[in-house]
């Protein structure tokens, strides 16, 4: 079975999602960035890191992204869910 590792950091907004991936792209820390601006309290106080899962376990879109479109290390996003916008990067994958 296919599992994964990911962290995220989730905000209100796609402009948001978007300049935090610019960030990222520029060289900022990913934990960091989900400590300051994550609207989820787990993902604030783990700097984003969600652990291992298997397909299923999270929502359809972001199990599309983690287990089928994005390079493992690569920040990904937006990656719109019920929850809000989303900045996701895949860790590990086997």
């Amino acid at each position: 079975m296919a599992r994964a590792r990911a962290r995220h950091i989730l905000v209100d907004t796609e402009e948001k999602c978007n300049d935090l991936l610019k960030q990222l792209n520029d060289g900022a820390d990913f934990a960091q960035l989900a400590k300051e601006h994550s609207t989820c309290p787990s993902g604030r106080q783990s700097g984003g890191e969600l652990g291992e899962f298997s397909p299923g376990q999270m929502v359809k879109e972001f199990d599309e992204v983690v287990f089928h479109k994005a390079e493992v290390g690569v920040a990904q996003g937006p990656v719109k869910t019920q929850f809000g916008y989303h900045v996701v990067e895949v860790t590990s994958r086997k």
